[in-house]
């Protein structure tokens, strides 16, 4: 019953301002327009006319509604999935009806019929849409992605609890102090991978736990690891996905740093391109080593993740040279709003 409630309450609208809702709805409901005037007419000629008939109607009303639900969706939201739902497809139902009148005012023929098609074509493609929306939240659910995330997290914990608790207890008597910090590292650390991942967190959230990260790592390896960092002030309230950033400078370290014996650095930014955050992550890397394996578990999870939150506006991209490996993620520059 736990996973009942949990989809439940991640069951939301779709965001209509995301470029990718926004295409998949334009695809949607110019497709069904031209299958309606495919199905009215047997000759091509026909078809082609009453489907620019239909696009007279169809394209401002759709248009229209994308413009005014972008900004309609988080009150919608608030109301509930069901309540909101219901409003979404009378909204565009309405509009269906206003654009019929408006034609009547130009042309001065009233078809009632022409009316009756066009609301109910505009309620059940609004209806179908957001079956679609709803089905494809359920099927990438953030506890689809949160299993996955349990996964990347259970390779985590072993190779780095075991590794931090030696070089914890190599310090206990040298420096109580230095260790006692660790220890409450470690606990603030641990506490982030074992919470409720699915919400966005900031950029200054994601960057103290990395910093813990490397904090606890620096332990065992000391002056093999050095830590580059070249963050932009101002992101700091950027939201983006937790935990986007300490399993790629995991795998930096396990992958970069562990296997060479001179000092490695990784090279860790944040900065803005235009309306994108772009964060990256460089670690020295040698290709007579097969280090790939170990990635593609991380990269996959972040990668789906990316798709829950932002669908194709968000990217990620990997390069690799005969003396480093580059990780790419760009989100878009979305801010934390004031409490």
């Amino acid at each position: 019953m736990p996973s009942i409630n949990q989809n439940t309450a991640n069951d939301a609208l779709p965001n209509f301002c995301n470029l990718g809702v926004v295409l998949r709805i334009l695809v949607t409901v110019n497709g069904f327009a031209l299958a309606a005037s495919v199905i009215r007419h047997p000759d091509i000629m026909g078809v082609a006319i009453d489907f620019a008939e239909g696009l007279a109607v169809v394209e401002p009303v759709l248009l229209l509604s994308l413009m005014l639900l972008c900004p309609l969706r988080r009150p919608l939201g608030r109301l509930g999935y069901g309540t909101g739902a219901v409003l979404v497809i009378l909204f565009e139902m309405l509009l269906a009806a206003l654009a019929w009148r408006v034609s009547v005012a130009f042309s001065g023929e009233a078809d009632t019929g022409q009316l009756a098609r066009y609301t109910v074509f505009a309620g059940c493609i609004s209806a179908l849409l957001l079956g679609y929306f709803f089905l494809r939240n359920r099927a990438f659910s953030p506890a689809l992605a949160e299993a996955r995330l349990q996964a990347l997290q259970a390779r985590i914990r072993p190779h780095f609890l075991f590794n931090s608790i030696n070089a914890v207890l190599s310090l206990l008597r040298a420096e109580p102090q230095r260790a006692e910090r660790a220890l409450e590292d470690m606990a603030d650390l641990f506490r982030v991978l074992m919470a409720d991942n699915r919400k966005l967190t900031t950029l200054t959230g994601e960057i103290d736990l990395c910093r813990q990260y490397l904090a606890l790592e620096q332990l065992r390896l000391g002056e093999r690891l050095k830590v580059e960092w070249a963050i932009d002030p101002e992101l700091g309230q950027a939201l983006l996905p937790p935990l986007m950033l300490q399993p790629l400078i995991e795998n930096a370290v396990y992958h970069g740093i562990e296997p060479a014996i001179e000092p490695g650095s990784i090279e860790i930014g944040a900065k803005r391109l235009g309306s994108q955050v772009e964060l990256s992550v460089r670690n020295p890397y040698r290709s007579a080593q097969d280090h790939h394996s170990g990635n593609k578990m991380a990269l996959s999870n972040i990668r789906e993740r990316l798709a829950l939150h932002f669908d194709v506006e968000a990217e990620l991209q990997t390069e690799a040279s005969e003396s480093s490996h580059l990780v790419r993620i760009r989100v878009p520059l979305r801010f934390k709003e004031p409490e």
